[in-house]
């Protein structure tokens, strides 16, 4: 009986937990969850062989 109990006290936490789980941002303004934004993709640099900042297209820029 004791195991159970355990059992059935352990599936109801994991199941009150699962929304949280799967959506951990929350929308200031509804107060509602929402799907987490990415974060921005950074924008690479590149130098030159003198060390000089370069566009990372020309001829001999590696990317820092």
């Amino acid at each position: 009986m004791r195991s159970l109990t355990l059992a059935v006290a352990t599936l109801t936490l994991l199941a009150g937990t699962a929304p949280a789980l799967a959506a951990p941002c929350k929308d200031p303004r509804t107060g509602k969850f929402v799907k987490c934004p990415t974060a921005p993709a950074k924008a690479t640099k590149c130098k030159n062989a003198k060390g000089q900042f370069a566009k990372c297209g020309t001829a001999g820029a590696k990317p820092v």
